[in-house]
């Protein structure tokens, strides 16, 4: 029944670990309403959160969001973490998650694109043009540069990436102060405890607190596209409805305004 498999999803949220870091609620659900569990990479908070209520509002149905790395969803998924829908900020992440039978192959779609910047704290910081021989270096001095995980979180992978096609990377490498997420790197910058940071577009958007002072050339790292699919745990319709709606004329705008690229 569908009460046991929402008390299900409870005890096991509860008693594994996999944290669920923002939810979406409203006023009474109708008797018929359905919920669903959203893995969604880090970057993607503030448009998710706003589809999520809007969703609510047009549908009765809650859509509650667990927002981390994709590694770190991935992996979780990989353990048993009970997600109904995954949206990785990069194609490998969903790869791994496809190779290991836990998404539906066929509702899997890239539903979005991202820009690299460097940003600063601040909102008067001067713009730096990035291109081949970049003095990074100089520009951080005796400080750091913040960055997601550069070896799991797609933030972090695209700017390590970025920096090595530009022919820096190991020069800049001591000075890089590594992430979890690229949240938490933006929030390094905005807090001032790191001058810089590497994030994307859409981030930058989120906190006044940092300035874009610089994007990185769109042929210094791979494409940087946003897959989503349903993972084998989901049943029922509410999943499928809302993996739609995300590719929806309703949905559009709320990416747009936060500065994704949708894909249709």
């Amino acid at each position: 029944m569908k009460s046991h498999r929402i008390a299900r999803r409870a005890v096991l949220l509860a008693t594994t670990g996999f944290a669920i870091t923002a939810a979406v609620f409203g006023p009474a659900r109708p008797a018929l309403a359905d919920e669903v569990t959203v893995f969604a990479a880090a970057s993607l908070r503030n448009a998710l959160t706003d589809i999520a209520e809007q969703w609510l509002a047009e549908t009765g149905n809650t859509a509650v969001m667990s927002f981390a790395g994709s590694s770190a969803l991935a992996r979780q998924i990989q353990e048993g973490a009970p997600a109904d829908l995954f949206i990785s900020a990069n194609v490998d992440w969903m790869d791994t998650l496809e190779a290991d039978g836990l998404i539906q192959p066929d509702t899997r779609r890239d539903i979005l694109g991202n820009t690299l910047v460097l940003i600063a704290h601040g909102q008067d910081a001067e713009p730096v043009e990035i291109a081949p021989g970049f003095d990074l270096v100089g520009l951080l001095g005796d400080e750091h540069l913040a960055m997601a995980f550069v070896d799991s979180v797609p933030a972090g992978i695209y700017g390590r990436e970025a920096l090595t096609s530009l022919g820096i990377w190991e020069d800049v490498l001591p000075h890089v102060a590594q992430s979890e997420n690229v949240r938490a790197a933006l929030a390094l910058v905005a807090s001032g405890e790191a001058p810089y940071g590497i994030t994307y577009a859409t981030d930058a958007v989120a906190d006044d607190n940092v300035t874009v002072v610089g994007t990185f050339p769109a042929d210094s790292h791979p494409p940087i596209i946003y897959p989503a699919a349903l993972t084998t745990e989901a049943s029922g319709d509410a999943a499928a409805a809302f993996l739609d709606y995300l590719s929806t004329d309703a949905a559009r705008p709320l990416f747009e305004r936060q500065g994704f690229t949708v894909l249709d």
